[in-house]
Formats: C-alpha cells, sequence, structure tokens
C-alpha cells in the first residue's frame, strides 16, 4: 500500500511525554497514529471521548465529594492549620 508522509505540530514536553509512552509499550508513534486512524475510520468517531466540561464535575470527583460530605457529616473530619505565605 502507497505511503505518504504527514506533520504534526504540538508542545515539545508533549511530544517527548508521547513519545516515551509509545516506547514503553513497544511501539512508534507512527504506529500509534495510525492505529489511533484506523480505529477512528472504523468506527466513524473519534475513538474516545471528548469534553470541554469542568472535571470538577466529572462522576469521579462527584463522588468523592459525596462521600467527603458524609464523613463530615458522621464526625470523621482532619483539622488542618492554615499557612500563611506572605507575598514578597
Amino acid at each position: 500500500m502507497a505511503q505518504t508522509n504527514i506533520n504534526i505540530r504540538m508542545d515539545k514536553q508533549l511530544k517527548e511525554q508521547f513519545d516515551k509512552l509509545c516506547s514503553d509499550i513497544g511501539m512508534s508513534m507512527t504506529t500509534a497514529f495510525c492505529v489511533f486512524a484506523k480505529k477512528a475510520v472504523r468506527e466513524k468517531k473519534i475513538p474516545f471521548e471528548i469534553t470541554a466540561e469542568d472535571p470538577f464535575y466529572s462522576t469521579a470527583n462527584i463522588e468523592r465529594l459525596k462521600k467527603a460530605i458524609k464523613d463530615a457529616e458522621n464526625g470523621k473530619l482532619t483539622i488542618h492549620d492554615l499557612i500563611e505565605v506572605e507575598e514578597e
């Protein structure tokens, strides 16, 4: 099958992190992007959820907040000292 090149611009740190991840799981970045493209074409959608929602309202965080409220209502509290920092 004929091959073609694609140029992608991204933050240098993100590229380095992604390159390391790909290396850690035994594939190149090219292979990872090809896997993504094949899955997107096959499913006719981006193969993961993309959202602009505030992570504060994620299901996991809401459950954590509910547990913290329940703990507080049952007297399971941790008291912390407030440390004030003077600005220079």
